[in-house]
C-alpha cells in the first residue's frame, strides 16, 4: 500500500511506550496505581443518568438527531453562559453542540485551516491542539510556556519570525497539562494582540469548573471584542463527570460556528438524542453536584501534593484542572520523562504521563491525573518514597 501522507505527519504515540510497560506489569499480576490517563472515575450525577434512562426509553429519541444539536440544548447552553459569565449568545448562530470538545475543536480546525496556514499553539499542551493543525495540513508553530517565560513576549517574537502571518492561536486555561491559570487581564491583552495581528482564537475551556482555593477562571468571551475574533469550547466531561457521554459545545464568533456547523453537517448526525436531553438537565440543573466533584479533586490534589512533599518531591498546588504537573526531581531529570515514568512503573508501581507527550518543552516534567481515591494515592506515595 502507498504511504498516507497525512498519517506520516503524525509522530509515534509517545504514551505507548509507558502504557506497554504498565500493561505488561499488570499481566504479571502487579498492582499498578494508574495516575496516567486523565479518565475521570467519578460517576455521573444520578439526576443526569436518570434523565438519560427516561429519554432512552422513548422510541422517537432513537432516530437521527441534529448535527448542530437540538434547539433546547442550544438554548440551555446560551442560558448557562448568561448566568455564569454574563455573555449573550444567539442559540441559532453562535452556539453548536459537539461530540465532546476534542471532536469539535479538531473539526473546526479542519474546516478553517488550509495547507500552509500557520497556527500557534502552546508547548507543552494537550495533544489535539497542535495535532489538529497537522491533520488539517497546516503549519504548526509552538509557543513555549512555563516558569520564567513571558507568553506575550514569546508570542510577539513568533509573529515577527513567521511568514505568512499566523492565522490562528489555540489556547486553553486552566491549562492541561501545566495546570497554569490566567486572569481577565490576560484575555484582555490577548484580544488586543490578536485583533492587531488578525489572528483567530480558539479557547478550550474544558476545566472551567475544576478550580480551587478561591480562584475563578474568566471566560474568553467575557472580554469586549472577543466574539469578533474567536470561539470557546466547553465539555461536560469534567464538570459533570460525563467523559464517556461525549458531549460538549462551541460558542462565539458566528462565522467560525457556521464553519463548524457546515462541516459537521457532512460528517455526523449529532450526539445520541437522549444524551443531549440529559445534557440540558445537567446545564439547567443544580450546581451542587459540580461542587462535590470539585471537592473530590481538591482532596485528591492535597493528598498527592502533601504526600510528595513529605518524600522530598516539592510541587506547588495547582489552582485548576484534575492534574498535577511535577518537575522531575533533580537527581533524575537527565533521564527524561519517558525513562523516568518507566522507572516509576517498574520500581514504584505507579503510572504517570511523561511530559514529552505534551511537547518537547515538557520533557522535564511528568503529569499526575487525579483519578484514584485518596487510599490509592497514598499507596502511590509509598511506592514513590521507596524510589526517591
Amino acid at each position: 500500500m502507498q504511504e498516507f501522507r497525512r498519517m506520516s505527519r503524525l509522530p509515534p504515540y509517545v504514551f505507548a511506550t509507558v502504557n506497554k510497560i504498565k500493561m505488561d506489569a499488570r499481566h504479571r499480576g502487579e498492582d499498578i496505581v494508574d495516575l496516567g490517563m486523565g479518565n475521570p472515575d467519578i460517576p455521573t450525577p444520578g439526576h443526569i443518568v436518570s434523565k438519560l434512562v427516561e429519554a432512552a426509553e422513548k422510541g422517537h429519541n432513537h432516530r437521527y438527531s441534529a448535527s448542530m444539536g437540538i434547539t433546547k440544548l442550544r438554548h440551555a447552553i446560551c442560558d448557562w453562559y448568561r448566568r455564569r459569565y454574563q455573555v449573550e449568545l444567539d442559540p441559532d448562530e453562535e452556539a453548536i453542540v459537539t461530540i465532546g470538545a476534542k471532536e469539535g475543536l479538531s473539526h473546526l480546525v479542519l474546516a478553517t485551516i488550509s495547507p500552509g496556514d500557520v497556527v500557534f499553539a502552546p508547548n507543552p499542551t494537550y495533544p489535539i491542539h497542535p495535532y489538529s493543525v497537522i491533520i488539517a495540513g497546516g503549519d504548526l508553530r509552538s509557543i513555549p510556556i512555563g516558569p520564567g517565560r513571558d507568553f506575550f513576549e514569546d508570542l510577539l517574537i513568533a509573529v515577527k519570525q513567521t511568514w505568512p502571518n499566523p492565522k490562528m492561536l489555540i489556547i486553553s486555561y486552566p491549562h492541561n497539562p501545566t495546570t497554569s491559570v490566567v486572569d481577565r487581564e490576560f484575555f484582555e491583552k490577548l484580544v488586543d494582540f490578536c485583533r492587531e495581528h488578525e489572528m483567530v482564537v480558539i479557547h478550550d475551556f474544558a476545566y472551567a469548573d475544576l478550580v480551587f482555593d478561591g480562584y475563578e477562571p474568566p471566560s474568553f468571551l467575557q472580554i469586549p471584542g472577543a466574539k469578533d475574533i474567536g470561539v470557546e469550547f466547553f465539555s461536560l466531561s469534567k464538570s459533570y463527570s460525563m467523559p464517556g457521554w461525549r458531549i460538549g459545545f462551541c460558542v462565539g464568533n458566528p462565522t467560525l460556528v457556521g464553519a463548524l456547523r457546515r462541516i459537521k453537517s457532512y460528517l455526523d448526525y449529532g450526539v445520541f438524542q437522549p444524551i443531549q436531553i440529559a445534557a440540558i438537565i445537567a446545564l439547567n440543573g443544580p450546581y451542587d453536584c459540580v461542587r462535590e466533584i470539585v471537592d473530590t479533586y481538591r482532596e485528591r490534589r492535597d493528598v498527592l501534593i502533601d504526600g510528595l512533599d513529605r518524600v522530598g518531591w516539592h510541587i506547588e498546588k495547582p489552582k485548576g484542572t484534575m492534574f498535577v504537573w511535577g518537575k522531575i526531581p533533580e537527581k533524575y531529570i537527565k533521564m527524561g520523562s519517558v525513562e523516568f515514568s518507566s522507572m516509576l512503573i517498574k520500581e514504584a508501581k505507579v503510572a504517570v504521563s511523561p511530559g514529552i507527550g505534551f511537547g518537547e518543552y515538557g520533557d522535564d516534567y511528568v503529569r499526575f491525573a487525579l483519578v484514584e481515591n485518596p487510599h490509592r494515592i497514598r499507596q502511590a506515595i509509598r511506592g514513590i518514597r521507596q524510589v526517591l
